[in-house]
């Protein structure tokens, strides 16, 4: 690869893909004006390549056909990833590259991926003249006559549209048509602005900024970046959990799943030419320095003693691997305070590196009191409350997570709760041992789940210890985003009747992956390869079902704006089919049929008064409504009435809510106090379908 800018910044890693020669595509040679790079394979990738498509092949519980089939698959991903909306590319375009539509497949088995790089390089340029037409907008008469005079705002008195779903739509046959589909984009991007009460030459300088910030990015385009798109574009292509990770992500998928990374402590992000810290870990090494806080902006990096290196236009990832580091070591920062307009004004940091516990992804648990929620956790009067219950949290299926939760019970015994909620909201899932041990802490024996492999071998796993860490009422939060070990979980304890699942038809994935590393001991390459996650096996409920694509039906429902059948698992490209097996050997503990229908009876009954509830169903009769509606309008008075017919809505129910909770009303949403924001209305009706669950036990035991 030809690294023709160095300084880089961008976030988010695009990938791309190849072509034959370039001058059979038209591409245009900039490399002599140093514009963008030209982006070839490295070393690396052709062994990468090999490597990815003999273990798709020998490995993958999906049987896989590398045909032509296939490569037009991959194709036709590969050109959605670069231009989603169409765009970028016109039509002659998309014609002379078809031709390449069934080489991927011998590419991949050979390594040779020079033409998916020469289409790469031919979108950067395409987007290149995007943004630049996109600048002359701002500074030139506009050709549709949107403008009457130079450097005057577009005229929002037509009843112009943006449409901003063009997956499907026809790609541009000229470069009149790309323009005309830009000037609506680019005036689009206006009246957002001026929504927001900015004027025009502050709106001009704000997209003059964000449209050359976005050329900035497309120099800073590596080759690592096409080849984690192309390989991307295989492996979605084979199956929607299949995926390719660069030696970056790779890192970062091991950070996540043990929750510790060693380095400063410090959330980054970029802005501008700037890199900036979002936010400090609590106990981390920024932290205990007091001299980082959030929005100063690191100008300069140095390693020990070294000499600062200027990282100011940086790609952020390349930021960060100068900051991260073994525990140990050393690192200095020159930084610019975040309230400073003085860029001379510089102080210098000096930090030991660390190793970073990430507690905010970790579970953890709180006391949630009757008729109070769990904000009276803070009074120092707890006397007169009612009963209380524990809540646990779970983010993700991390390593060690039963370990944590196991220690969460434990102070919650402590406090004599009376029921636990375990909120797995959110939670895409992660380990899959992890799941069984989560499950073992409310069994004290039997199976958990059923894997199923490619050879159709059938193992159970199971919670051996005959110990039950908690026996009392028990309620599992779930909602759409819900999936994979989280449905393992929630299902074991509905399969069981170990206790009541609450909240949305979950996201319904069933498959197991692998996440296995490309490098061997033996590679000599300069720069390390990836690795990938591929599906090896499918897992199914005790009972026999599986969870792929049905996922799992709560006992109580909460209303949802999304159909099961349009969300999640189902609506995947690829996606492994339904099925069954036979039904694990297994003693149910408690049939709660008869308890679900009066908690549900009960709960049906307290949401026809419940205000959020109201709001939430008024939402979803609103978004049903307008949700196939894929175009917007650009009429300045059309959109502020709309906008302002929502902020008046927004006000009325603010108002609501706070003489609900006896504070005063207020007359702007500038005004919203931050106690709305930690509204839970879901939690809360969980909480009291897990109180009822405690009454229907004490009548029990009567």
């Amino acid at each position: 690869m030809q690294k023709l800018c160095r300084i880089a910044l961008a976030v988010s890693i695009s990938v791309s893909f190849s072509i034959g020669s370039i001058s059979a595509l038209a591409f245009v040679d900039v490399s002599k004006d140093l514009i963008l790079p030209v982006l070839a394979p490295e070393s690396q990738h052709a062994t990468a390549s090999k490597r990815i498509t003999a273990r798709f092949m020998r490995g993958h519980y999906k049987k896989i056909k590398i045909n032509d089939a296939l490569s037009q698959e991959v194709f036709n991903r590969f050109i959605k990833q670069l231009d989603y909306s169409r765009h970028v590319f016109l039509a002659t375009d998309i014609t002379i590259l078809e031709k390449h539509g069934v080489e991927f497949d011998d590419a991949f088995a050979r390594g040779r991926l020079d033409f998916a790089y020469d289409i790469y390089n031919l979108n950067m340029q395409r987007r290149l003249e995007r943004y630049e037409y996109a600048l002359s907008l701002l500074a030139t008469v506009d050709v549709a006559g949107d403008e009457k005079i130079q450097n005057s705002p577009f005229n929002y008195t037509k009843d112009d549209v943006y449409s901003y779903d063009r997956e499907d739509a026809p790609w541009a046959k000229s470069i009149a048509e790309l323009n005309e589909l830009w000037r609506i984009k680019v005036k689009s991007d206006a009246l957002n602005l001026t929504l927001t009460g900015k004027e025009w030459p502050k709106v001009k300088e704000i997209l003059t900024k964000r449209y050359k910030y976005a050329i900035k990015r497309l120099k800073q385009s590596e080759s690592e970046d096409v080849f984690q798109l192309v390989m991307n574009s295989f492996a979605r292509v084979v199956e929607p959990h299949t995926s390719y990770l660069s030696p970056r992500n790779a890192e970062r998928f091991q950070m996540e799943m043990n929750l510790s990374l060693e380095g400063i402590g410090a959330v980054l992000r970029a802005e501008e030419d700037y890199t900036v810290i979002q936010s400090v870990i609590s106990g981390g090494p920024a932290d205990q320095s007091k001299q980082l806080k959030s929005k100063d902006r690191i100008i300069g990096v140095a390693q020990g003693e070294k000499d600062f290196e200027d990282i100011i236009g940086w790609r952020l990832d390349d930021v960060v691997d100068k900051i991260k580091g073994p525990k140990g070591t050393t690192v200095r920062l020159q930084v610019i305070s975040g309230k400073s307009e003085d860029i001379t004004n510089v102080k210098i940091v000096t930090i030991v590196r660390d190793k970073i516990k990430l507690e905010n992804k970790a579970a953890k648990s709180e006391i949630y009191f009757e008729g109070a929620g769990t904000e009276a956790a803070g009074l120092d009067d707890k006397s007169s409350l009612g009963e209380k219950l524990g809540i646990i949290t779970i983010p993700s299926f991390y390593n060690d997570l039963s370990r944590d939760v196991k220690k969460e019970i434990e102070k919650l015994k402590e406090q004599e709760v009376q029921g636990i909620i375990i909120d797995l909201r959110g939670n895409g899932g992660g380990s899959l041992p992890e799941a069984t041990l989560l499950t073992g802490l409310f069994i004290d024996k039997g199976p958990v789940v059923q894997i199923r492999n490619g050879a159709n071998r059938v193992d159970v796993l199971r919670d051996k210890d005959g110990i039950s860490y908690y026996q009392g009422p028990l309620t599992v939060m779930v909602d759409r985003y819900s999936a994979s070990a989280s449905e393992i979980f929630a299902a074991a304890i509905q399969d069981y009747g170990r206790g009541v699942i609450v909240g949305e038809h979950t996201f319904g994935k069933g498959t197991v992956q692998q996440h296995r590393g490309l490098g061997r001991v033996y590679d000599l390459y300069e720069q390390p390869l990836g690795s990938i996650q591929y599906t090896i096996a499918k897992f199914y409920r005790i009972n026999g079902g599986s969870t792929q694509h049905r996922g799992v039906l709560p006992d109580i429902a909460f209303p949802s704006a999304v159909d099961p059948k349009e969300w999640g698992e189902s609506k995947e490209e690829n996606a492994l089919p339904w099925d069954q097996i036979d039904k694990a050997q297994y003693t149910k503990l408690n049939d709660i049929n008869t308890d679900v229908n009066y908690l549900t009876s009960l709960y049906q009954q307290r949401i026809k008064d419940n205000s959020e509830f109201n709001y939430l169903l008024n939402d979803i009769k609103t978004y049903k409504a307008e949700k196939d509606d894929k175009i917007i309008s650009l009429n300045l008075m059309t959109r502020k009435a709309k906008r302002e017919e929502r902020k008046v809505k927004q006000l009325i129910r603010a108002n609501e809510r706070l003489v609900s909770m006896s504070k005063e009303k207020i007359t702007t949403l500038d005004d919203l106090p931050d106690e709305l924001d930690e509204l839970d209305p879901f939690l809360d009706e969980t909480a009291r379908i897990t109180f009822d669950l405690i009454s229907l036990g004490k009548i029990a035991k009567k």
